[in-house]
């Protein structure tokens, strides 16, 4: 990509951001627009407006600088400012760089004479400004040698700091005095058969009463809860369709027609007699309660599985039982810490331990194949959106793409606009497939498919790319000389110009990105249009704003999609850097202001992502300090491998992070639950706040009368 491209593409993505915000600023003041800009609030019962309307265009980004991490906690939770250590300590290991290196390298670079800048037509002036223009064997690559070990130490230094800083958070959120739920229950799965004149709660019970009798509260037997569920889901439905049959209903009657118009509809979708919904609709609710008790006292008696909650007294108990081994084999009465109740797969929970195993190992393969697959289209999208392959496939538009402002606009969007639709398919597959390895937690599914979905992107974008744009530079020198040494020597001549691709990739993700997370326009048209055509009922509505969470899935690997990238390149061309802050200086404005206002958190596992994206900062500086260990040598620099050490400290600094810190993620420490609560438990209503939506009366105001009815059957060994 030449100059001229690059700066059309960095100004009209600047110009589009500052566009959004202004939007942003307009829209957001009006009050139709509150539930889509400040729905975090109005769910908390806050006013939505304080201050808003006498404020600059900009006041929204004081707003965040100014929020403490407390404030972050205290409305979007642990795991929310977690995720923004994340980018504080990503955008200091880039600030502190770039501070070095860019004043350094630049000038070093610049003034540089290499024979192959100069006979490379490809050479632009933004590759003369990297280590590219570097000769071979100079000794101003020690510069650079040196710049790759202040990187990786600066890398090192920020994440010992940020470990120790989310392990401190974690503790205290783990400590704190709140009575939570899930610190006074184990998950116990692989239970064995029922002894003969047993039922599964008696069995369950006296296993636990035997071990831990003076903590042992009660047990809940998980159930196969498909048939009531179904029955539970198709109630909600009529219920719905009522209320908004009566809202219809209400709003037909009018002055000159006081008596309204009853809506009718068809029994079944498209054929079938015209009933009176609101009278078919109390019939069918009628059926599906006395059906649905029906089904929950049968579902409950008969349909127990071979896993269940066990409650105790107190949390250290919990806790501790749930850090003990208590079968002599690993496949029967498995123990975990049971997850927060509104975060349970329930479906997954029935799967025994060997299932989980071969599930697990299948969804593995099936990952690794989908990566190899996808590479194919991957490197097909790279190949085919540029101009000149554009040209040659499709003839007819040549006139058109040979126009210079619209071959300047396309060269500086066509490829990244291509490459960020086709990875928009992918993350609903590997949440779906890392819900079949019968992971018991949404916050554990969202760390599984977030793990697969970085090391697709990593293997698919940033390496694929790469050896894919730079094979396709050099295809014809390839061709006339095939050898070994020529391929090596070509690659790392022409690695430096695929910098140009990922400058603009970055920029178009930070400004184009960040601008439509910050106008929220397609949420806020989708809202309009759902809220004018099809909402009836303020439920309706509600369900039409509803902003959901942050989606930690697709956001976190993207994000270390682009630590990978401007690591690997912040020597080799360190002008990426300056990008690299903006993506993550203008994230953390953009999202702060998401988190206080927006994003409702659907789950809170206390910091428990931390260890994954740390892993995974480290990977991208592995790969990075290998490729520069490679392309010093390509580059035939005698002292090349002094750059060896740097992936072995990092690899030893990785065993040390997990020693020391990672098993207090993994498990809760006894001395952060040892503290005080601020009240006494109430362990009945930790108890019920694990009985399933489906189990529960149809009726919230009818909860008290259905958890008699559970106790009933307790007393009889058939409970729950």
């Amino acid at each position: 990509m030449d100059l001229s491209s690059f700066l059309t593409s960095l100004t009209t993505s600047f110009i589009i951001f500052v566009i959004f915000v202004l939007i942003f600023t307009w829209l957001s003041r009006k009050p139709g627009n509150s539930v889509i800009y400040y729905p975090n609030r109005i769910v908390r019962g806050l006013e939505p407006y304080e201050g808003v309307r006498t404020r600059s265009p900009f006041a929204w980004i004081k707003e965040s600088i100014t929020s403490t991490e407390a404030d972050i906690i205290s409305i979007s939770g642990v795991d929310t400012a977690v995720y923004f250590v994340f980018l504080s300590t990503v955008l200091g290991i880039l600030v502190s760089s770039g501070t070095l290196l860019l004043p350094s390298l630049l000038p070093i670079a610049g003034t540089a004479k290499s024979k192959d800048a100069n006979s490379n037509s490809n050479f632009t002036s933004l590759e003369r400004l990297s280590m590219a223009n570097v000769e071979e064997k100079s000794p101003r690559l020690w510069a650079f040698l040196l710049a790759t070990y202040v990187v990786s130490f600066f890398t090192l230094y920020m994440l010992w700091k940020a470990y120790n800083h989310v392990s401190e958070l974690r503790g205290a959120a783990l400590s704190a005095p709140g009575v939570k739920p899930e610190q006074y229950a184990i998950l116990v799965r692989d239970i064995p058969a029922v002894p003969e004149g047993q039922t599964r709660k008696e069995q369950v019970d006296s296993y636990f009463r035997s071990l831990h009798a003076d903590t042992f509260y009660r047990s809940m037997v998980v159930t196969d809860n498909k048939e009531v569920n179904k029955i539970w889901e198709d109630l909600k439905k009529y219920r719905k369709k009522l209320a908004r049959a009566e809202a219809i209903f209400a709003a037909s009657k009018t002055t000159g027609k006081p008596e309204g118009t009853r809506p009718m509809n068809k029994k079944s979708f498209l054929c079938g007699e015209k009933v009176d919904t609101i009278d078919y609709c109390n019939k069918m609710i009628d059926t599906l309660v006395s059906k649905l008790e029906t089904e929950q006292k049968n579902t409950i008696r008969e349909k127990q599985q071979s896993s269940a909650f066990v409650f105790f007294t107190n949390r250290i108990a919990a806790t501790s039982a749930a850090q003990t081994i208590h079968a002599k084999k690993v496949d029967t009465w498995t123990v975990v810490e049971a997850p927060e109740p509104r975060q349970i797969i329930w479906s997954n929970l029935k799967m025994k331990f060997y299932q989980r195993q071969l599930r697990q190992d299948i969804v593995y393969v099936i990952v690794a194949l989908t990566v190899l697959f996808y590479m194919i289209p991957i490197t097909f999208i790279s190949a085919f959106t540029t101009l000149k392959n554009l040209k040659k496939i499709l003839p007819f538009l040549k006139p058109v793409v040979d126009q210079p402002e619209v071959k300047t606009v396309l060269e500086a969007y066509l490829p990244q606009v291509a490459l960020i639709v086709f990875l928009a398919l992918l993350p609903k597959l590997l949440m779906f497939l890392s819900k079949a390895e019968g992971i018991p937690s949404l916050s554990h599914v969202v760390r599984a498919s977030s793990g697969k979905y970085f090391y697709f992107i990593i293997l698919n974008v940033f390496i694929g790319v790469t050896i894919s744009g730079t094979l396709l530079r050099t295809i014809k020198e390839i061709q006339k000389d095939a050898t070994f040494k020529k391929i090596v020597d070509l690659l790392g001549k022409n690695l430096p110009l695929s910098a140009t691709f990922f400058l603009t990739f970055v920029a178009l993700k930070f400004f184009i990105g960040y601008g439509l997370e910050l106008s929220r326009l397609v949420p806020l048209i989708i809202f309009h249009l759902k809220r004018k055509y099809f909402c009836k009922t303020d439920d309706e509505v509600r369900e039409a704003w509803a902003p959901g969470d942050i989606n930690y899935a697709t956001r976190v690997p993207n994000d270390l999609l682009i630590v990978t990238i401007v690591l690997c390149y912040s020597v080799i061309a360190p002008i990426i850097i300056p990008f690299g802050v903006a993506y993550f200086g203008v994230g953390w404005l953009v999202l702060r202001n998401q988190a206080l206002k927006v994003y409702v958190p659907s789950y809170e596992s206390y910091g428990r992502m931390w260890p994954h994206m740390h892993g995974r900062i480290l990977a991208a500086l592995i790969i990075y300090q290998v490729t520069m260990i490679g392309y010093f040598s390509i580059k035939k620099f005698l002292y090349s491998p002094f750059a060896i050490p740097l992936p072995i400290f990092s690899i030893i600094f990785a065993l040390m992070c997990r020693r020391k810190f990672y098993n207090s993620f993994r498990y809760t420490p006894l001395e952060v639950v040892c503290a005080k609560t601020k009240e006494t438990p109430n362990l009945e209503a930790i108890y019920k706040a694990y009985i399933p939506p489906c189990l529960s009366s149809y009726k919230f105001d009818e909860t008290q009368e259905f958890g008699h009815a559970l106790s009933a059957f307790s007393k009889t060994g058939s409970s729950v």
